[in-house]
């Protein structure tokens, strides 16, 4: 695969692509929709994370319950502190407040509005 990978994004199947959509956005996202193509989806962009949304007829199971545990992304970033403090303003949902792990990462988890855990962090 070589070493030119710059990022990587995450897919996140929902049954209601614009509740999803708001959501992110209203978290600092920005959306860019591409509903009237072939496979619909709104790509969403902050920093150098971009999650794509597509639609899905069937109920979104989040991993730790598909699976018993597990985050559904884990984003890196730095200025964890402020990332928290932006999402407790905007009434996100804080699954585990800023710590450091038993694997040594200063990480952070909210939940959004399909119940999916996103853990935001980077190694200490």
């Amino acid at each position: 695969m070589g070493t030119g990978f710059s990022h990587c994004l995450q897919i996140f199947p929902t049954s209601d692509i614009k509740r999803t959509s708001q959501f992110y956005e209203e978290i600092g996202f920005r959306a860019v929709n591409y509903l009237d193509a072939d496979e619909p989806h709104v790509c969403l962009y902050r920093d150098s994370i971009e999650i794509v949304l597509t639609m899905t007829d069937v109920e979104v199971v989040p991993n730790r319950i598909r699976y018993g545990y597990g985050y559904d992304a884990y984003f890196v970033a730095y200025g964890l502190q402020e990332i928290e403090q932006e999402l407790m303003e905007l009434n996100v949902k804080i699954v585990r407040p800023l710590t450091i792990t038993d694997y040594n990462n200063h990480e952070l988890v909210f939940e959004d509005v399909d119940g999916r855990w996103i853990a935001v962090g980077n190694k200490q």
